[in-house]
């Protein structure tokens, strides 16, 4: 069974800095793809950022510059994904969400595609973060 399950979320001023953690496990593809989507009450779901497993990334331009994806797959029981948030601003504030796409990868131009999500398989909880003065 695969498990997802985000941390990390939290309060900050605008231009401070969050780190958003997501712990994977239980899925045993080759190919997968990891990714931070985003979604704010009476808003379309966005793609954040994603990372697959050959470590090639692509990010939002709403984000790009600002956010880096990384994962850490040193345990082969489990994957780490996490999201760095540097210059957040208020429009960042929303619930965030991890999710994997099993043998499966994105890149730029599918993060693009409006059924972009259905990609995914697994979906965490949801973290939520607020900027805020």
């Amino acid at each position: 069974q695969v498990q997802v399950a985000e941390s990390g979320g939290g309060s900050v001023q605008p231009g401070g800095s969050l780190t958003l953690s997501c712990r994977t496990s239980g899925y045993t593809y080759v190919n997968y793809c990891l990714a931070w989507f985003r979604q704010a009450p009476g808003k379309e779901r966005e793609a954040v950022a994603t990372i697959n497993n050959d470590g090639r990334t692509a990010y939002a331009d709403s984000v790009k510059g600002r956010f880096t994806i990384s994962k850490d797959d040193a345990d082969t029981s489990q994957n780490t994904l996490t999201l760095h948030c540097n210059n957040l601003t208020p429009d960042d504030t929303t619930i965030y969400y991890c999710a994997v796409a099993r043998g499966w990868w994105a890149d730029t131009r599918t993060m693009r595609e409006s059924d972009f999500a259905s990609h995914f398989d697994d979906w965490g909880q949801g973290t939520q973060v607020t900027v805020s003065s």
